[in-house]
């Protein structure tokens, strides 16, 4: 059983920015799934060094989105995914120093918190404008 499931109440309406989110998803558990098979130390490097990628990507196409519509609440959701990069920056700075005894742990509850709070509540405000202006 995966830690999250992709469900309705995650879909912003905007098939890109959703394709991206479920592969966020699926990095999450991922990780999950590495833990529980008593493998989260190994797996915590590549999913973070894939999360820090990914995430650049996503987060400069909602970006791109926000500047083609004039999206009027683009500044604050910009910030929320600065804030988030410094997170995972500053987890993965823990992980190279070798904190890696609760880090799997700790990386998937935050990403899947975040995840879902980020989702249901700054991109499910933005899917109606981004649709509204064409992009889909």
């Amino acid at each position: 059983m995966p830690l999250m499931q992709w469900n309705d109440k995650l879909s912003t309406g905007v098939a890109t920015v959703d394709a991206d989110h479920k592969k966020l998803v699926a990095m999450v558990n991922e990780l999950y799934d590495g833990v529980v098979a008593g493998h989260g130390k190994d797996v915590v490097g590549k999913v973070l060094d894939g999360l820090i990628s990914y995430t650049a990507e996503h987060f400069a196409r909602e970006e791109r989105y926000f500047a083609q519509s004039n999206y009027p609440d683009a500044v604050a959701h910009k910030k929320e995914h600065a804030d988030l990069v410094k997170q995972v920056l500053d987890v993965q700075a823990k992980y190279k120093a070798g904190a890696t005894s609760s880090l799997s742990l700790e990386v998937m509850n935050f990403l899947k918190s975040w995840l879902v709070k980020h989702i249901q509540g700054s991109d499910k405000k933005f899917g109606p404008h981004l649709v509204q202006h064409g992009i889909k």
